[in-house]
Formats: structure tokens, C-alpha cells, sequence
């Protein structure tokens, strides 16, 4: 998934990333004028058994993002000590789908890309 927003041209912050009790998978910075550092949840599923993936995140799970995002947007700074540029920010939901992929197959895994979740 980095890999992907590398080749759109983002730069990626941090990976895995442990805020208190909350997790954040990606925090990138989408090139753009202004820059815009994006808090970024994955999710992904290679089955049709439970759903669509973006059937597997509700409200509150979005909300644990946004309390972790506003924690390191107040302490402004990244779990390694580097400073969290002053940029505007956001929420994204990027969706890797492979319930219809079977490796070896041409195809790559479908990826969709939800700019700007809200839990609300």
C-alpha cells in the first residue's frame, strides 16, 4: 500500500505507529500546494465471506484514528522525534480488495482510495 502512494507521488512518514491505545497504519504527506499530512487506515480482504472491506470500519474505529491523528498533531512531533510539518490534514481510507485477485493472475489487487473519512 506505501508503495502506491510513493508512486502517486506522497512521501510516507511513518508506518505501524502506536498512539497510546490507538494505531495508525500510514501517515504520509500528499505533495501539493498546500502539503497535506494524511492519517491513513488500510484495510483489505481476499474473501467475499465477511463483506467488502470498507464494510469492516464504522464510526468509532474512524474516531480512534482521529484521536490519534490530534495527538500527534498537538505534540508535533513523529514517534521517531522528527517534526509533524504545520500543514493541513485529514483522514483517508485506502481499500485494497483482492477478493476477486488470485496470485499468479495479471491482475493486481483492487485499490480504492476514500479521501477525507469522518466518523460522523
Amino acid at each position: 500500500m506505501a508503495d502506491w502512494l510513493i508512486e502517486q507521488g506522497w512521501s510516507i512518514l511513518a508506518a505501524s505507529v502506536r498512539v497510546g491505545r490507538d494505531e495508525l497504519d500510514l501517515i504520509a504527506r500528499e505533495p501539493g500546494t498546500p502539503a497535506t499530512i494524511v492519517f491513513v487506515e488500510v484495510r483489505s480482504r481476499t474473501s467475499t465471506r465477511f463483506g467488502a472491506p470498507e464494510e469492516t470500519i464504522d464510526g468509532a474505529k474512524i474516531g480512534r484514528v482521529y484521536r490519534a491523528a490530534m495527538t500527534l498533531l498537538r505534540q508535533r512531533t513523529l514517534p521517531d522525534g522528527r517534526a509533524l510539518e504545520r500543514l493541513p490534514w485529514r483522514v483517508d481510507l485506502v481499500v485494497v480488495d483482492a477478493r476477486a485477485w488470485r496470485p499468479g493472475a495479471s491482475d493486481v489487487p483492487e485499490l480504492r482510495h476514500l479521501r477525507g473519512v469522518s466518523p460522523y
